[in-house]
């Protein structure tokens, strides 16, 4: 299949009561509903760790960092079946199934003291993986799903696409917040963790009942071919032709006329990653063989998908930092006073702080901000979405640097004269870091979404759950290095992270050291984010070169290429 645009060719079929809000109501209840259960272990799980399982603190935090890290490097598994096998709708019913048996009481390990062993450890981990894969391919094919429901062709329902992801972000804020409250009070609290995992079941078996109930109301987009096996051709091919030389004329490269035959578009040729062009050189055989040639549209795609992997990696850092306030300042809370009045305040219930933040400030960005910022860049979404990640990444290093003043404060006080500060003392670093993830991730969704071909929208949605896979990863790298390193250079031969007391360790420096490396990425993120041509960006320029070519050309028509374009992305937007 020639084409990445079958959900556009599909749009004529649809009767005028699917897609737009309505439907996505559905999946905003849903992502509510599961998300209450889903974040809740989020946040406690390092305290079922350390509480129940009896693991040291480095290994209560590596052990959900790198629970974290599967749960969204398995995203990227929901995202090609969502692509190229199943629809998005059914994707998310048969992973959300998966992740509701993990919550099945039997796979929870009973044991007293140490569950890592015989018949408790493989029940224990198999929990672990069923939540991680159920909880993983959900997240690779819902946001696409609800993003579907509106027609970026449309300019009333392409700004609404614009707020579908800051809506979607507040359901599960929203969701998430009766999560760390309600739910961490039950099993932190009043030690019933079996309760809070059985809650957590049932909330998500509701959720994903609502989603199915609204399948009258969506427009579900016809898998194609698998996006990871069409950018894998162009790669190979590419290299099977290396030697052959690349036509003067770009036009000669390969690329069959499909809109005689049906209404697919085609991805006009850029000059970016010149080398993948010789996928798309002819050959002299007659038929044509996927794996030695392609056409230019297939060749764009994995050119697309080339160019987002710099956006991509740049953000895994701020996840290094996210991991943070989810391990050790849960732990950390833990040694301070949890008192609210008379009301004893879980730690793991810190981040509802941000959360009610974020509750706060989402209407406020997308009723004021947005509108606002629009009169003036002209972008749909108020600024661009790369703009949008460079504000979070930002904050994300003041948190940082914020966490690690606390964490001193806390550490000097109880050192120093035997008492115990307040847990709210972390509600600024939580509250500065919840904000960035407003813009980030956020962000990161819409790009991905926005630039990626409609063939490549679940698969490249999935890639930023793939950063946030990525920086659960490097924590539980970080935090194993450092001790290393550390322990052998500090005159007491102890890291900065040993042990279970943080009162003899130095977890304000390893704060500190994240602040730097996000300010030397943010760098790295600017020189990227400059390098990056916007999709849309690109189609402009060819449409106003081809419309000036065909009135000093008499009317006909030439071969579109892509020049460079002159300027700021955010004027050729504002101008489109």
């Amino acid at each position: 299949m020639g084409d990445t645009e079958i959900g556009d060719k599909l749009s004529s079929k649809w009767s005028p009561k699917q897609g737009g809000y309505r439907a996505a109501t559905f999946i905003f209840i849903m992502s509510g509903l599961e998300s209450i259960g889903f974040v809740a272990n989020m946040v406690s799980l390092v305290l079922y760790f350390m509480i129940v399982m009896k693991f040291d603190l480095a290994g209560a935090s590596t052990t959900l960092t790198n629970f974290c890290g599967s749960i969204f490097f398995l995203s990227i598994i929901g995202g090609i079946i969502s692509d190229a096998y199943i629809n998005r709708l059914n994707t998310t019913i048969i992973f959300g199934s998966i992740e509701i048996l993990s919550h099945y009481q039997s796979l929870q390990p009973h044991c007293p003291l140490n569950c890592i062993a015989g018949k408790d450890a493989l029940m224990f981990y198999a929990s672990l993986a069923f939540l991680a894969l159920g909880a993983g391919g959900v997240r690779g094919s819902l946001p696409s799903l609800g993003a579907d429901q509106f027609d970026r062709n449309n300019p009333k329902e392409r700004k609404n696409l614009a707020s579908f992801f800051n809506w979607l972000l507040m359901s599960v804020t929203i969701g998430a917040s009766i999560g760390v409250t309600a739910i961490v009070y039950v099993s932190v609290n009043k030690k019933k963790w079996d309760l809070a995992f059985f809650i957590s079941m049932v909330l998500a078996l509701a959720g994903f009942i609502v989603v199915a109930l609204g399948k009258p109301f969506y427009r579900v987009r016809i898998p194609g071919d698998s996006p990871l096996i069409r950018v894998i051709q162009v790669l190979v091919a590419a290299i099977r032709n290396s030697r052959l030389q690349l036509p003067e004329d770009p036009a000669e490269l390969y690329e069959p006329d499909t809109k005689s035959e049906s209404e697919f578009k085609n991805i006009p040729h850029t000059n970016q990653f010149k080398f993948m062009d010789k996928a798309a050189i002819p050959q002299k055989e007659t038929t044509r063989r996927p794996w030695k040639l392609c056409t230019v549209t297939q060749v764009e795609e994995a050119k697309i998908m080339a160019r987002m992997l710099p956006i991509l990696l740049s953000t895994i850092i701020m996840n290094t930092c996210l991991a943070q306030l989810q391990t050790f300042s849960i732990e950390q809370g833990q040694m301070m006073d949890l008192h609210l009045g008379s009301y004893l305040f879980p730690s793991a219930s810190v981040p509802v702080i941000p959360l009610v933040f974020m509750s706060l400030l989402i209407p406020i960005y997308e009723f004021l901000f947005i509108p606002f910022m629009r009169r003036f860049t002209g972008h749909p979404s108020g600024i661009t979405h790369l703009q949008r990640v460079g504000v979070g990444l930002v904050l994300s290093a003041i948190s940082m640097a914020v966490a690690g003043l606390v964490e001193v404060k806390r550490r000097n006080a109880f050192n120093d004269h035997q008492e115990k500060i307040s847990l709210f003392w972390l509600s600024f670093q939580f509250g500065i870091f919840g904000i960035a993830d407003m813009f980030t991730l956020v962000g990161l969704m819409e790009f991905f979404y926005s630039e990626a071909p409609s063939g490549m929208r679940s698969l490249s949605t999935s890639f930023s759950y793939l950063s946030l896979s990525f920086g659960y990863f490097l924590n539980s790298v970080l935090v194993k290095v450092i001790n290393l390193v550390t322990e052998r250079v500090t005159p007491s031969r102890q890291g900065w992270l040993f042990g279970t007391d943080f009162n003899k360790n130095n977890l304000d420096l390893f704060y500190w050291f994240l602040a730097i490396l996000s300010c030397i990425n943010f760098g790295n993120y600017v020189y990227w984010a400059k390098w990056y041509k916007y999709k849309e960006e690109e189609e402009v320029v060819e449409v106003k070169k081809d419309e000036s070519a065909a009135v000093d050309g008499g009317g006909q028509m030439p071969i579109l290429r892509r020049e460079e374009p002159v300027g700021a992305v955010e004027e050729t937007i504002g101008s489109s």
